[in-house]
């Protein structure tokens, strides 16, 4: 694109009233390829880029990629208990932090990791970002040749097991992009505006919008917070004509009176990251005059799968409600029985996938990923209707999405179980009118006579201290006991019918 296009408009950050050129961009991003290689960096190795979105994470990443190396995305709001072990699991030789991650990453066990500071003032021993940018001598570093390398680790958790790192290489990440380009017409073209407000460490906003918007030429505006109001005066201001968003922004927005004004010179709403309510995109249908997209995907397909926009609509109406589109080119879906035959029509059953967009495995050594004929099973359950539209019925496993992130129940109750006082934890995840699921914690004191909002209080505290926000029970429950299963398991669905008519009394 630099070459095709080299004065257009690549990346704009309102905030800092900072803009970049697509010739601007790549030299940038030569920049720090070769300065990296100058620090006697390798191929295969990898780099954690612990940042909130803005043009210099952008300028990272393609410059980490570019010089064959892998980059890890961090949530920069991730705790220091999760910093340590995400870093233990990818061992980057480099971790650059920005003003809003530097604290825990300094607190954070980060081994021989150098640390590069991004906005904020370096210690001792750290560098700064912009000595990555200096103006390096050397030829020009060449991208990957093999499709195959590795080009980016995503922590994930996943379907069935804690929190791990989704090896995505070269090929998937193209693949998906290139995919999406084949729907007729193309989703995304270079005459775009695109709202980058997604988080570029979540497969969503790194893939969808910043790599798409990189393959077609179209500009990508990055904001690094949402603000209601803001946002949607940038989508004005900056002329957006393509709007990915999350479930939690539309409800959000969709009371705001001035929505369907600041959206009139958009050209698709888009939602993803986990499921819109047919009830909220119907509002916002009426209240913005747009029908809202979706689309199904994960992190292990890099990420999409399908998508309502497949087939125009001529009449403005919202897609079938509950359905999150059709298979998009170069996607297989097959719906199999427990057993692994195909599935009766009507009934919900597993959903496999194949495509060129599939990972790698999970790291570090692959396990987990697509079998030898290329199908994977998502670990999520599905129906065809009439129309050939995909509609997810639940999860098979007992994962969590809030606001598009995923959360393994046994994740946060390790971390609540260490909570003085704590003998027995079980978390649920219940509905949610805005982040779609809620993190619900049922916990059981070991002193029968401690104070309940005492212990309420220990366990908000202990989570805000050592869990990521999207990770936090929304509600605490004390309990004298959790009910079992007669197998001795904890009997989850009990509980979350428990959460769910608290949820309703309160409500």
């Amino acid at each position: 694109m630099a070459e095709q296009n080299p004065d257009g408009m690549a990346l704009i950050e309102p905030r800092s009233d900072r803009q970049v050129t697509w010739a601007e961009f790549d030299q940038w991003v030569d920049r720090v390829a070769q300065t990296l290689l100058g620090r006697g960096m390798m191929a295969g190795q990898r780099v954690g880029l612990v940042m909130a979105n803005g043009i210099d994470l952008c300028v990272a990443y393609y410059g980490v990629l570019r010089c064959g190396m892998v980059a890890v995305p961090i949530n920069p709001r991730s705790t220091v208990r999760e910093l340590t072990r995400m870093v233990a699991e990818a061992a980057p030789k480099i971790l650059v932090a920005d003003a809003q991650s530097i604290t825990q990453v300094r607190a954070a066990e980060t081994g021989d990791a150098q640390i590069v500071v991004h906005r904020a003032a370096a210690e001792d021993g750290e560098i700064r970002f912009a000595e990555l940018l200096d103006k390096a001598s050397g030829a020009r570093p060449m991208a990957p040749k093999d499709p195959e390398l590795l080009a980016a680790v995503l922590f994930t958790s996943g379907a069935t097991a804690k929190p791990r790192g989704v090896m995505l290489s070269h090929r998937a990440l193209i693949a998906n992009v290139d995919q999406l380009q084949h729907i007729s017409p193309p989703p995304l073209q270079a005459d775009d505006v695109i709202l980058g407000l997604l988080p570029m460490f979540h497969v969503y906003g790194l893939n969808c919008i910043l790599s798409h918007a990189v393959r077609v030429g179209a500009t990508v505006v990055l904001l690094d917070a949402f603000d209601p109001e803001y946002v949607l005066e940038q989508v004005v201001e900056q002329s957006i004509t393509d709007v990915p968003l999350a479930p939690a922004v539309i409800s959000k927005w969709v009371d705001l009176p001035q929505l369907r004004e600041s959206l009139a010179g958009v050209r698709r709403v888009i939602s993803g990251a986990t499921t819109l309510e047919p009830e909220l995109a119907e509002r916002f249908r009426l209240a913005s005059g747009h029908a809202v997209e979706q689309g199904y995907g994960l992190t292990e397909t890099a990420p999409v799968i399908t998508a309502t926009f497949m087939k125009e609509r001529e009449d403005g109406t919202s897609p079938t409600p509950g359905s999150v589109g059709w298979p998009i080119p170069g996607v297989e879906i097959e719906l199999r029985d427990a057993l692994g035959g195909p599935a009766t029509p009507g009934d919900p059953a597993q959903i496999w996938v194949r495509g060129d967009n599939l990972f790698s495995g999970y790291w570090p050594h692959g396990s987990g990923g697509p079998g030898p004929d290329g199908w994977w099973f998502t670990g999520d359950l599905g129906m065809f209707d009439a129309n050939g539209e995909l509609s997810l019925v639940e999860r098979m496993g007992e994962k969590i999405t809030v606001s598009g992130f995923g959360v393994y129940p046994s994740e946060v109750e390790e971390v609540l179980l260490e909570v003085p006082g704590i003998d027995q934890v079980a978390v649920v995840g219940v509905p949610h009118d805005v982040t779609g699921e809620a993190i619900v914690a049922f916990v059981v004191p070991t002193d029968s006579t401690a104070d309940e909002q005492e212990m309420v209080d220990a366990v908000n505290a202990y989570a805000q201290a050592n869990l990521a926000r999207f990770k936090r029970p929304g509600t605490v429950f004390v309990s004298a006991g959790l009910p079992h299963s007669p197998t001795g398991k904890v009997a989850k669905g009990r509980l979350r019918t428990l959460a769910r008519d608290a949820q309703t009394a309160g409500s």
